[in-house]
């Protein structure tokens, strides 16, 4: 049973290592600065008796998370980090501009050497949780919630992928496309077929979908329509073919191609964008396949989506059933800073910083 079933059944509070599966070398200070190494060891010759309070904020307004996977690194890697009092937020608060998320408080030289690795865990992980949070959000706006599908294994490195595809729960999305996007949340990822199938076929988008039916018949059918260029010709295709068996069809077309339906029907021409998957395009398809009754049939689109795109997509009410993003939701657009603002339980920090208390954290057991 994977440790976020225990948590959310309230078996346990947080998710810890055995989740997380820290490499071992943080314990020699392979990922820490070097500045932060030579601290702890002169504070260890010098002034080994100190308590110092650290805490942690940001400045927008946001979706935290990383706060389990940073509390698990210091229960793994400080040094008697039992001793230590830790309070902290959740997981999926929402938090303010220069709000104080996460606050350590022990001899420096027992944790300070992970300041900047906590960082780093919070920074991420809010920043993924937040865009998809704000991206999903978006996809409700015509009064309908549409699910997001997370597709960003290849728009960054794929040791990134448990993590941002945790960091996408958080911030609302459940349908993710690598199974390791999977791994310290889900099952298994999810997806049909790329252009590369279809090419395989030579372009043939029926035969394509064809074989990928007999192969994974228990899957819902979702077939890539935009290979040709001719996206409701092909819709229309495979929706024959397949009748109520057909689940969907996405539509992935290039901002830089205009569709072979534009230049059939030149005429609606003159007063928007024809580049790429645009509203008219998805409003030209629907009515197509509701024409010749499959109305059952979903459109899924991806492409360059992002907030922005998806409100106009979904103020103009325009057919979309599913959105997939990919890029955009791995922004990281959020630093986290760590202050040591208090020391023996007096004030002591760099001009400009205080102890900021905050009575939404909780005492980490």
């Amino acid at each position: 049973m994977k440790e976020i079933e225990l948590k959310l059944q309230g078996k346990i509070k947080r998710l810890t290592n055995k989740t997380f599966k820290f490499d071992e070398r943080i314990r020699e200070g392979w990922f820490s600065a070097v500045y932060f190494l030579k601290t702890c060891e002169i504070v260890e010759s010098f002034k080994p008796d100190n308590i110092v309070t650290m805490q942690f904020f940001q400045k927008s307004d946001a979706v935290l998370c990383g706060s389990d996977e940073a509390i698990a690194l210091i229960k793994t890697f400080a040094k008697d980090a039992d001793s230590l009092e830790i309070h902290s937020l959740k997981d999926g608060d929402k938090i303010s501009p220069f709000e104080t998320v996460l606050t350590i408080k022990g001899p420096y030289q027992n944790f300070g050497f992970l300041e900047g690795m906590i960082d780093g865990i919070l920074a991420r992980r809010t920043s993924v949780a937040t865009n998809v949070y704000n991206v999903v959000k978006a996809a409700s706006k015509s009064g309908v919630q549409k699910p997001v599908i997370f597709m960003g294994d290849r728009d960054d490195h794929f040791a990134q992928q448990a993590g941002d595809g945790y960091a996408s729960y958080i911030g609302g999305s459940t349908a993710q496309a690598t199974h390791a996007m999977n791994e310290w949340w889900g099952k298994k990822g999810m997806g049909t077929m790329p252009h590369a199938l279809i090419q395989i076929f030579n372009g043939d988008i029926v035969e394509a979908t064809k074989a990928y039916h007999a192969k994974y018949p228990e899957d819902d059918l979702i077939s890539l329509v935009d290979y040709n260029n001719d996206v409701i010709t092909d819709a229309l295709k495979v929706a024959r073919e397949f009748g109520e068996t057909l689940k969907g069809v996405r539509v992935d077309t290039s901002r830089t191609m205009v569709d072979q339906y534009f230049f059939r029907n030149p005429d609606v021409l003159g007063s928007f964008d024809p580049r790429g998957v645009n509203p008219e395009l998805i409003f030209a398809l629907r009515k197509a396949l509701d024409e010749e009754g499959f109305q059952h049939v979903k459109i899924v689109v991806s492409g360059g989506f992002k907030k922005e795109r998806i409100e106009q997509f979904e103020e103009q009410k325009v057919p979309v059933d599913i959105y997939g993003v990919g890029s955009n939701l791995l922004k990281i657009n959020i630093g986290f800073t760590g202050d040591n603002v208090m020391m023996n339980d007096q004030h002591q920090a760099k001009a400009g910083r205080i102890y900021r208390h905050n009575p939404r954290l909780e005492l980490v057991e």
